[in-house]
């Protein structure tokens, strides 16, 4: 039986001891790659909740509980911070995240195998249960998708179930790994992944949180107001650790920027906040955050969010061509249309000479980017020929 079939077959070993932890992480990091995954609570807190971490290995599968007294997690950084071992994640975004609050730098060198996946010709954002039908012939069981992972002790069903994700990964990551490889296609993994890895990609700063309501207006006093009460809930939710949701909604805080209370009881008459609020510290914060912005000098006032292009409006038509080149041109390479260009892409793409979008750089430009411009600038054109969109050079 070989190591990676004994990893699958063995039954995972609980970690709650940091003398375990750094055992089970000095030997994965004499492995070439490691599978890695995290079970995470945040719909009661701000910052993701860091409950359990599985990992496989060739002969180690391991469920890691986050939350054991006493335990020091550091091995566990060590490890993910190794430059020799490849961790292999699916759908890594979120763990990402919370390895940089956790450890304070992202897991490299990275693998993501929904990413890979899409590279690969499996389709927009590829789900883990298909690649494991697909790739490791095996099933997932969805009983404990949505478990309590806080809650304590851990059942053996559900840490039957976090290891199940790292055991099957190892057999998707080597399936994807050959077929990438042969295809001479890592090196657009690779391109991914520097911006999967990159901490700017995760960082969050409270002045431009008001840009994620899309305020519909251009009075550059209600955007002031705007800017200061969500910057105001944004760090007052991290200081608290609640959802900024739960703090105060967005609704309400487009009121309350239109309203401009400077007191409590006109503070108290904002929809979703109640009398208690207004007269504690929180409500104090908020109309303090409110009372700065009502002074800032004209000069200070934030512009309203410019339109991401400038110019006339792009041609429906050529947006329609480059969709339709666009779809030749994954089913030619054999790649999720998705992760080539989105359609805010093809409207720049259209209504722009030269746009600095991906698509134009990289590897999307070779497999995309060089044919829309060529069908841009009349040097292209599109036909049929039998079921199949033809590419016709002019």
């Amino acid at each position: 039986m070989s190591r990676r079939q004994q990893a699958q077959d063995a039954a995972p070993v609980l970690i709650t001891t940091t003398d375990e932890l750094a055992a089970l992480c000095a030997r994965l990091r004499e492995e070439p790659f490691v599978t890695v995954d995290t079970e995470f609570m945040r719909e009661r807190t701000y910052w993701p909740e860091l409950c359990v971490v599985q990992l496989g290995g060739a002969e180690d599968v391991a469920v890691i509980d986050a939350m054991a007294e006493g335990l020091d997690l550091a091995p566990l950084g060590e490890l993910l911070a190794d430059p020799k071992v490849i961790k292999v994640f699916h759908a890594a975004r979120q763990d990402v995240e919370i390895c940089i609050l956790r450890f304070g730098a992202p897991p490299r060198p990275l693998f993501d195998t929904q990413i890979a996946a899409m590279v690969a010709g499996f389709g927009d954002q590829a789900s883990y249960d298909s690649l494991v039908r697909g790739l490791a012939g095996a099933s997932i069981d969805k009983a404990h998708r949505f478990s309590d992972w806080a809650a304590r002790p851990l059942s053996p069903a559900q840490i039957a179930y976090a290891a199940a994700d790292v055991t099957h990964l190892r057999r998707v990551y080597t399936a994807l790994l050959e077929r990438l490889t042969q295809e001479g296609r890592l090196s657009w993994v690779a391109e991914e992944m520097a911006e999967l890895t990159d901490p700017a990609t995760y960082r969050q700063d409270p002045e431009t949180a008001w840009e994620r309501l899309k305020p519909r207006t251009s009075n550059r006093r209600f955007l002031a107001a705007l800017r200061a009460a969500a910057a105001w809930r944004e760090r007052e939710a991290q200081r608290v650790n609640i959802p900024r949701q739960r703090l105060v909604r967005d609704e309400t805080l487009l009121e309350i920027a239109a309203t401009g209370p400077t007191t409590t009881a006109e503070l108290s008459r904002a929809r979703g906040i109640s009398k208690g609020f207004a007269e504690g510290k929180t409500g104090a914060g908020l109309l303090a955050a409110l009372a700065a912005a009502k002074a800032l000098p004209e000069e200070e006032l934030p512009e309203a969010p410019r339109e991401p292009r400038q110019g006339p409006p792009a041609s429906p038509a050529l947006v329609a061509l480059l969709k339709v080149l666009l779809a030749a041109k994954a089913e030619e390479h054999g790649v999720a249309p998705k992760l080539i260009a989105s359609s805010d892409e093809l409207e720049r793409l259209a209504a722009e000479a030269e746009p600095e979008v991906p698509a134009l750089h990289g590897w999307r430009r070779l497999v995309f980017g060089q044919a829309a411009m060529a069908l841009k600038g009349g040097k292209l054109a599109l036909g049929v020929e039998g079921r199949k969109v033809k590419l016709i050079q002019s």
